[in-house]
């Protein structure tokens, strides 16, 4: 687009209020559309790592950041106006280094995140139960009459680790709710997409009053550099959202020194299409999948057709993904672009290869390079049918635009099958009867169900999983719950 903003590329990092260059070099951030490389980034390194937790520890414990309130929600403030002001340069960024169509970052990429992602947590930060008073009681123990308070203190240091695949709305609701909650943050963006997390470290120094060392941001080619944040006894909580065994890793690495853990990891969601739904409506969530080249958490990846209904909702769903392409994400019209990588594309065309040799039916896509594509890392949309819940390709991520269709018989047959997973962060339910659908939704043993097309994801609603899909919950009053510990206090009633 002629007409758009070319950004400004911050290539330091943001230690202790200033802006760094890292030790270990630098490195290229990949346009995965084209393959060109749009610009190096300083490349931090397992010193500079420490640098930024001992200045986040002492700006934890040194400054009056944890306790003045009001302070913090005027710099919460100030950094939403200030990455607002700059909001078409990140858009022009975001799809540059994400690979992220444009259409999606006027929606969850970009535009709805930036809009509540501060300002909820800073305005929440004047309502929230700071402290309960439990009132006066006798206390059999020590014989007297007590009044006994329950206080929510911040965490501390936080360890903010970030995924590429939505990495801005990711970082936003996870400074947002720390910051807001008192703790200071060390973050760790994903080596692919790092310029989104420099940029708002060059905000936060050059246009907000946020305290040196508050907020501290490390780039580093080298994911065991950000594994010195669960390494390291100065960090007392780790907020990473990503994959399901690099979560597992975060838990048995941080057990050494008891880290708090949020854990926002992989799913596998279902969509359940009730016989009584508006089917061409229903299945319009197939294309979900294909929205990002598939790269989403919460993707719903398996949709469950009632066999009275399979063929004509095949029918329809191979209707739709033949008639999606993958296309350039500089284009408005574009659903879906590349995938993140090279190597995200090849794993992605290993499981649809997985699919085909276990027996499922590929109705569409498939493991041939799109057409017109020399460049950059490409998946056709693929619509798998006939499958068995106990295919591979029904039970792991796959992390890239492809559907498996599922038949069941009953409801008590979907659920079933829905919840066939060690995965549990979303689903969906269709049907006719808001009642019938809010039932089976209540069934599913997944964090953040959607009813007839409705998504719920905003700042001030909880978002995580059950199951492997993660522990704790972000955003909402659940969100600083999970950033604050818990300090109860007695003394004798006067």
């Amino acid at each position: 687009m002629t007409d758009a903003p070319a950004p400004r590329f911050e290539s330091r990092l943001l230690i202790n209020g200033r802006l760094l260059e890292g030790r270990a070099g630098t490195f290229a951030n990949i346009n995965p559309a084209t393959e060109e490389v749009i610009g190096e980034v300083t490349d931090g390194s397992k010193a500079d790592m420490h640098l930024a937790i001992d200045a986040a520890r002492r700006a934890f414990d040194e400054t009056g950041w944890a306790r003045d309130h009001a302070f913090r929600r005027r710099c919460l403030l100030q950094l939403h106006d200030a990455v607002e002001a700059e909001k078409e340069q990140l858009r022009e960024e975001l799809i540059l280094e994400a690979g992220c169509p444009r259409a999606i970052t006027y929606g969850p990429q970009l535009d709805a995140p930036l809009s509540d992602g501060f300002r909820y947590p800073a305005d929440l930060i004047g309502s929230y139960a700071w402290e309960t008073d439990l009132g006066d009681a006798f206390v059999p123990l020590t014989g007297v009459q007590t009044t006994r308070r329950v206080l929510r203190e911040p965490a501390g240091v936080v360890g903010a680790i970030v995924p590429w695949n939505f990495p801005f709305e990711i970082t936003v609701n996870k400074l947002g709710q720390a910051l807001a909650t008192g703790n200071t943050v060390v973050l760790k963006p994903a080596p692919d997409t790092p310029f989104n997390a420099t940029r708002i470290g060059r905000l936060i120094a050059e246009q907000t009053d946020i305290p040196d060392g508050v907020v501290n941001i490390v780039t580093a080619s080298d994911h065991l550099v950000g594994e010195e944040l669960t390494l390291s006894p100065e960090v007392d909580l780790i907020s990473f959202t990503g994959s399901t065994a690099v979560g597992r890793r975060i838990m048995e690495k941080g057990a050494a020194t008891m880290k708090r853990l949020f854990l926002e990891l992989g799913g596998k969601s279902a969509t359940i299409v009730c016989e009584d739904a508006d089917l061409n409506f229903a299945c319009a969530i197939g294309i979900a999948p294909c929205m990002h080249a598939g790269q989403g958490c919460a993707n719903p990846t398996r949709m469950l057709l009632p066999r009275s209904r399979y063929d004509e909702g095949v029918a329809l769903l191979k209707l739709l993904y033949d008639n999606i392409s993958p296309g350039d994400p500089q284009d408005p019209a574009t659903l879906c672009g590349p995938v993140i990588s090279a190597a995200q594309r090849d794993r992605v065309l290993g499981y649809i290869q997985k699919g085909i040799d276990e027996g499922a039916t590929l109705l569409s896509g498939g493991t041939e390079p799109p057409e017109g594509f020399d460049k950059g890392f490409w998946v056709r949309p693929t619509l798998f049918v006939d499958v068995d819940n106990s295919m591979t390709i029904a039970q792991e991520e796959i992390f890239g635009p492809v559907l498996s269709v599922i038949a069941y018989d009953d409801d008590d047959d979907a659920v079933r099958i829905a919840n066939d997973s060690r995965y549990g962060l979303a689903g969906n339910v269709m049907s006719g009867s808001l009642d019938r659908a809010l039932s089976l939704g209540r069934r599913l043993r997944a964090g953040f169900i959607g009813i007839n097309g409705a998504v719920g994801y905003s700042a001030d609603v909880p978002f995580g999983g059950y199951k492997s899909s993660g522990i704790g919950r972000q955003n909402g009053t659940a969100g600083f719950d999970q950033y604050t510990e818990i300090k109860s206090i007695a003394y004798p009633a006067s």
